[in-house]
């Protein structure tokens, strides 16, 4: 199972793809988690402190220029099957496994902000990016998770190309649909057409008429003890509305075809 989460900024996306990967891993699944938002919020998110976070991708020019200037030619085919095992760190489970299941390994792969590189373009991090999920998605039967940099950046430069499902998060505000309606457009028109809307922090009422929009979809209600939680800490994992939200992923995943 691959899957990306996209969206608008301040959505819930990088807190859906935390609970989703705490879940997968409970249920005996490994995960790999890549953070391709240049707000670097997912480690965090999975409770990781800001010391244990790995290394961004993007700072490693040395590796960039290995790998992306091979032999002084631009190679957008370079080798990465080592990177993954090298760059990435290991996520805590947030609670005990399903009982009777082998937990999973979590593991996190961080893309990193243009400030950590002294500012300038990240295509040539990109398209290291998108040989490391090309990689990731076509050589392991690992899941793999992607929490996508806010509004349609990646994917107008095609980096969720080879996933098999797109999660478009929106809260319940026009703008916000109206981003989750070019997030589908876009994808769609690369292919990736298995996609569902998961409204966040809903209330009730009826959606926008925007027909980009996802035709499947879920709603998770607003979360006091997330809202409480979020005070005091970028933790996500572990609040009184687990059981809850649980519900909403399954639901989700059902809505994929998982």
């Amino acid at each position: 199972m691959k899957l990306a989460f996209a969206g608008k900024g301040g959505v819930g996306k990088t807190s859906l793809t935390a609970w989703m990967a705490d879940l997968l891993a409970r249920q005996g699944k490994n995960v790999w988690m890549i953070d391709a938002d240049t707000a670097l919020s997912l480690g965090q998110a999975s409770g990781l402190d800001e010391a244990a976070l790995p290394e961004p991708i993007i700072a490693r020019q040395d590796l960039v220029r290995e790998r992306i200037h091979e032999g002084g030619f631009l190679n957008l085919n370079p080798e990465v099957g080592d990177l993954p095992e090298t760059l990435a760190v290991d996520v805590p489970l947030c609670d005990e496994p399903t009982p009777g299941i082998e937990p999973g390994r979590k593991r996190l792969l961080v893309m990193g902000a243009l400030t950590n590189a002294g500012g300038g373009c990240a295509c040539d991090a990109n398209a290291l990016l998108k040989a490391l999920l090309a990689n990731l998605v076509m050589d392991s039967e690992d899941c793999v998770l992607v929490d996508l940099e806010a509004g349609v950046e990646h994917l107008g430069r095609g980096t969720v190309t080879h996933v098999d499902g797109l999660v478009v998060v929106s809260e319940p505000s026009f703008r916000s649909f109206r981003v989750a309606a070019d997030v589908s457009r876009m994808a769609s028109d690369l292919g990736l057409t298995n996609q569902v809307l998961a409204v966040n922090r809903y209330t009730g009422g009826d959606l926008p008429e925007l027909p980009e929009l996802p035709e499947r979809r879920i709603s998770i209600p607003p979360l006091d003890g997330l809202a409480k939680r979020q005070m005091t800490s970028g933790n996500v994992l572990g609040i009184p509305e687990t059981p809850q939200i649980e519900k909403n992923l399954r639901s989700l995943l059902a809505s994929l075809g998982f």
